[in-house]
């Protein structure tokens, strides 16, 4: 009996001290996030000394440069004077006091309209004679020599021609955006289609492929990128271009406002509208480097 219970005790002193070291080693921890799991978070410190104070330093020093050059150059009117005449021109921009006596904001709208329709001619036009001459190459030596020839030619130089086909400044004057805008988007597209590679454009002649379907499955995917940066450069080329060519034919627009407030000596208008052609410009390509950026295939 006493036997028997020793050895019961010592079964339960063994499971015990066997169980023990089981009990005493800490349970394990959850395994730690991995860095690139972790949700990144804003390096302000980057962000305000890379990102924010080198442009307020530039603008800073463009502000500074500019009272400089006024307070020495007689007509040249300083920051302070062009900032109280943008106010003014701004508390009111849609007022309608005649037919050519606007609020600047009409003078924009009318601008931006007139830029919209010659820079949609122009892709309409130019993005489907880009994918031809990319597919083709016989019609791209056939007129290669005739865009390298017109392409080069200023944008004011189409303007008499407008004036003789159509009759009236505003049709002229989309014509003139029209012919300017049209040669980026017609070459970088051609440019877009020649790199795809043959191999795709084989197995799509294996398998048969309609025209139709070799455009819309492997070309347009492919030259999508190369279209996005032809139309950003075709825009901006119509903005450059609107200006100089509503000098020439009158009407409601930012160019012919410039020339009317030269005639009138009012530089600070002026400076005003440099401003705002230069601001307008860059919101349209920022814009549409923003979309060009979706396209983007790796």
């Amino acid at each position: 009996m006493t036997q028997s219970a020793t050895v019961t005790v010592d079964a339960k002193a063994s499971a015990h001290s066997a169980a023990a070291p089981a009990a005493a080693k800490p349970a394990a921890a959850p395994a730690a996030r991995p860095a690139a799991e972790a949700s990144p978070g804003i390096d302000w410190r980057e962000l305000i000394g890379q990102r924010i104070i080198p442009p307020i330093l530039g603008f800073a020093l463009f502000i500074a440069v500019w009272a400089a050059v006024a307070q020495v150059t007689k007509g040249i009117p300083g920051p302070s004077s062009t900032f109280v005449a943008a106010v003014k021109l701004f508390s009111d921009p849609f007022y309608i006091a005649g037919p050519n006596d606007v609020g600047i904001g009409w003078k924009i709208l009318n601008s931006l309209s007139r830029v919209g329709l010659g820079f949609g001619l122009a892709a309409l036009v130019g993005i489907p004679a880009g994918f031809l001459l990319g597919r083709f190459m016989f019609l791209n030596r056939m007129l290669s020599p005739v865009i390298g020839l017109l392409r080069p030619v200023s944008p004011l130089a189409w303007l008499p021609i407008g004036l003789l086909v159509f009759k009236a400044a505003q049709p002229a004057a989309i014509w003139v955006i029209f012919i300017s805008s049209i040669w980026p988007i017609i070459l970088n597209t051609a440019a877009g289609v020649s790199t795809v590679p043959q191999d795709y454009l084989n197995v799509a002649r294996v398998l048969k492929l309609s025209e139709w379907k070799v455009f819309t499955t492997i070309l347009f995917p492919s030259v999508l990128p190369h279209l996005m940066t032809g139309i950003r450069l075709s825009i901006g080329v119509a903005w450059l271009v609107i200006v100089a060519a509503e000098m020439l034919t009158g009407g409601v627009g930012l160019g012919f406002w410039v020339w009317d407030e030269w005639n009138n000596l009012n530089v600070e208008h002026i400076i005003v509208a440099i401003f705002v052609v230069g601001l307008i410009g860059l919101a349209l390509e920022q814009g549409l480097m923003m979309l060009a950026r979706r396209f983007q295939y790796n």
